[in-house]
């Protein structure tokens, strides 16, 4: 199969500029990004062979790609070990930490099951963090970003950005060094000077992301001292003012882009330029609910303007 994206790509991650998707297991992808024969089974396709296998041909083209599925879990060692025995030496990782870590109280939801609506009595507890998510991380350490996604916080449960930020330091203190950390709020009330300088103080980026109830990445990278770290994080996940479930009825089955974000993939040009003008590495996500299609999405911003 024809790989246009490929070698830019591959140009662009030799200056540690590492462009990729959210998640990779998308069968809408199948002519574009993977080779529909490469996972055939007694003549038809396979769903368990191409979710098996599809990552080793997604490294072809991508140079890195966000983890989703560990928020939801621990990881293993054997897990681990897998997902970088698929992908080839120098490919980023980017990782969610799981929500037991960055919940304070778990959504009334069945999929909580008895833990909806209770405390979580593992909200930023860096002993369990250390011991049961980044042990199995170790030895890819310097093929990771960690990103601490912080879903919006009701006022009962996180009052103010003083009470965040004074949970999220005591945390942070904890950490060691030789990770990339990041973390990504869904408060606008959050995104100000203390919270910005407490992630300064640990080297930790904040994640410019485009997301429903956020300021756009164009007006968040007009907010001074945004950059936080000596890399830059950014994730286009939706566009501002659009739920989850009205982006996934409009876009499924994620097979072609269906719509033009300029000036938010203007802001994310200007953040590449800064990385690559100050030799600063740089990670960015592209998500398929964000312009329906995120293969598309990273042509657009690549491409010669």
């Amino acid at each position: 199969m024809d790989r246009p994206l490929a070698d830019p790509l591959q140009r662009l991650a030799t200056q540690d500029i590492f462009l990729g998707t959210s998640s990779w297991k998308y069968p809408g992808w199948l002519g574009s990004v993977y080779t529909p024969e490469r996972y055939l089974h007694r003549g038809k396709f396979s769903k368990s062979a191409f979710e098996k296998n599809c990552l080793n041909e997604f490294a072809e083209t991508f140079p890195t790609v966000c983890g989703d599925f560990l928020f939801y879990q621990f990881p293993t060692q054997p897990m681990i070990d897998q997902l970088f025995s698929q992908v080839p030496q120098g490919f980023h990782f980017a990782f969610k930490v799981p929500e037991d870590i960055t919940v304070k109280r778990f959504p009334s939801h069945p999929r909580y099951g008895d833990k909806g609506g209770i405390n979580n009595p593992f909200f930023l507890n860096a002993e369990v963090f250390l011991d049961g998510y980044l042990e199995p991380l170790k030895k890819y350490r310097y093929q990771i970003t960690l990103i601490f996604e912080f879903g919006a916080f009701h006022e009962i449960d996180m009052p103010d950005a003083t009470t965040f930020v004074r949970h999220l330091d005591k945390f942070l203190n904890e950490l060691p060094e030789g990770f990339r950390f990041s973390v990504e709020i869904r408060n606008e009330e959050f995104l100000v000077d203390e919270y910005l300088a407490c992630l300064k103080e640990h080297g930790v980026s904040h994640v410019l992301n485009a997301w429903s109830r956020m300021p756009s990445i164009e007006e968040q990278i007009q907010i001074p001292g945004i950059l936080t770290a000596d890399f830059i994080v950014f994730r286009g996940l939706l566009r501002k003012g659009r739920l989850y479930a009205e982006a996934v009825s409009k876009f499924s089955p994620y097979e072609t882009l269906q719509e033009e974000n300029k000036e938010t993939r203007k802001a994310m040009r200007q953040l590449i330029s800064h990385a690559r003008q100050n030799e600063m590495p740089l990670f960015g996500y592209l998500n398929n609910r964000f312009e329906g299609f995120a293969p598309g999405t990273i042509e657009a911003l690549i491409a010669p303007e």
